[in-house]
């Protein structure tokens, strides 16, 4: 198998906001757009986002997305979450912080109970840095 694309496809109860916020809060620009299934891209990375209700979600499927984490890593994550934090309706739901574990991050709630999880990776403490060692 020789893989063209890997990206995920968010279902949303309303595909034009939800593409709308991927747009303005971290700069996805459109690749297709229509009323039920729009596409987003950010440099080398893809994002969908399609309408929960479509008729190509097999029965019983069409729920919304539940336990969704989206990772960002960014270069300044600072930069960022001053950003964010000025957009309404974007307050993080973890506050910026630094972990031992080598992240620098926040996270806010996107639409449809997506979270995004905003990081810029750091040194992890020396506890955390064996894992890493020789894998």
């Amino acid at each position: 198998m020789a893989a063209t694309a890997v990206y995920p496809v968010l279902m949303s109860q309303d595909v034009a906001a939800a593409a709308s916020f991927y747009r303005e809060a971290l700069g996805f620009e459109t690749t297709y757009d229509s009323d039920w299934y729009v596409s987003l891209r950010l440099g080398a990375f893809e994002l969908a986002v399609l309408a929960h209700d479509h008729p190509t979600i097999p029965e019983g499927y069409g729920a919304l997305p539940r336990g969704v984490l989206v990772n960002i890593e960014v270069d300044d994550v600072d930069a960022v979450h001053a950003r964010l934090a000025d957009m309404p309706g974007c307050e993080p739901v973890l506050p910026l912080r630094d972990e031992d574990f080598g992240q620098r991050h926040f996270i806010v709630a996107a639409p449809d109970g997506v979270l995004l999880d905003i990081i810029q990776p750091i040194p992890p403490t020396a506890e955390y840095a064996d894992a890493y060692a020789n894998h």
